[in-house]
């Protein structure tokens, strides 16, 4: 392995003192369970999503923000959710976690997005809800999505795990489901956010979040607990503590310079491999958009292996993000979905984090270049 250069991560976190003036300050409290510290940081994040009309729930995981999103849209046992394959499998986990099945779903080639035409051939008299999952915070044709749920009278729930920093997405009345745990764009530690404009099922949220204590929320912003009190249907242990609120705060504080780092690389990337007629480039948009990842597609398993091992050799780290949910055994429905199955063999995820210098990204740049001009 080459050792001109420091080994340089797929991604990373970006904690500073900031942060660990937020934990020392939760810990030094002795009230490290859910309270004023989440209510402050719900309070801000809606601040900063910038809409007055819509609730902010803080939870546990991104997964679990999935899983009482759905549930709270009445997504139960017997009901079947539409979802794109290429997607991390915990999108599928939150589906089966409410007993409803999640049914694989192809993509757009070009955009890994969910394929309009192939949701139309999955739907059947038991699908109840879609779940579009926004693939490197692209959402092409989301537009379709919701009027084709509305024509067929399901729910959509929208993954966006991908997406915190893209104010285009919170125009729309969710839920919208997020994750803050350690490589997403904020995080948490762990941690994620359902937003959604309906009062009714925000309230629902609060009380699930907190095994179904009704009202329980309130108590907890103030440091309290609830002692007399009634439960009316299934809830989970899968609310934010404060520990994890007060390092959402110190990142949210900071958000502004962590968009800077992110969209500035992303943009070196866009610009330096454009040329590069090996590759694919997803339509990343940084004017809207804060990216998550940074993914590039070839042409073939060999060559996307060989430029792995090629970037590994000189102390570049790589993903593949993501094995499509229908060829793993639980998930499996026996059917293959072609695109989504060609870009899992095609794509690479490059390092894209606020953890890098611009000299590591253009490093990065020159080994993919010197890689195909010794082919």
């Amino acid at each position: 392995m080459s050792t001109k250069h420091k080994l340089i991560k797929l991604s990373s976190p970006w904690y500073g003192q900031e942060e660990k003036e937020a934990a020392l300050r939760v810990l030094d409290s002795q009230v490290t369970c859910m309270g004023m510290e989440t209510k402050l940081f719900e309070e801000e994040l809606k601040q900063f999503l910038g809409r007055d009309d819509t609730n902010v729930i803080c939870v546990h995981s991104g997964t679990a923000a999935l899983q009482l999103a759905l549930q709270a849209s009445n997504v139960m046992v017997g009901d079947e959710v539409i979802v794109p394959t290429l997607t991390f499998v915990s999108t599928f986990q939150a589906v089966r976690a409410v007993g409803a099945m999640p049914i694989p779903c192809d993509v757009n080639i070009k955009t890994g997005f969910i394929d309009i035409n192939d949701i139309e051939r999955r739907i059947t008299k038991n699908t109840k809800c879609i779940l579009p999952v926004l693939y490197a915070g692209i959402d092409d044709n989301i537009d379709e999505v919701y009027q084709l749920a509305k024509y067929h009278n399901l729910k959509v729930v929208e993954d966006a795990a991908h997406s915190f920093g893209n104010k285009e997405i919170i125009k729309r009345n969710g839920p919208l489901c997020f994750s803050f745990d350690p490589i997403k764009t904020l995080s948490c530690t762990d941690g994620g956010m359902i937003v959604c404009s309906d009062d009714t099922i925000a309230e629902k949220l609060k009380d699930m979040r907190l095994l179904g204590v009704i009202g329980d929320t309130e108590k907890r912003y103030n440091n309290q607990r609830s002692w007399d009190f009634d439960v009316e249907e299934q809830g989970w242990r899968l609310h934010m503590n404060n520990l994890c609120a007060a390092i959402g705060r110190a990142q949210l504080s900071k958000f502004n310079r962590i968009k800077e780092l992110r969209c500035k690389y992303a943009n070196i990337y866009l610009k330096e491999l454009s040329n590069i007629q090996e590759i694919r480039l997803f339509p990343v948009n940084t004017t809207t958009s804060v990216p998550h990842i940074f993914p590039i597609g070839l042409y073939s398993k060999n060559s996307r292996d060989e430029l792995r091992q090629y970037l590994l050799d000189n102390n570049i780290e790589s993903g593949i993000q993501y094995k499509p949910n229908h060829l793993l055994t639980y998930f499996n429905r026996g059917y293959g979905l072609i695109n989504a199955e060609f870009l899992y063999y095609t794509i690479i995820s490059l390092p894209l984090h606020p953890m890098l210098t611009e000299d590591d990204v253009y490093y990065i740049v020159s080994k993919i270049k010197e890689y195909f001009k010794k082919q």
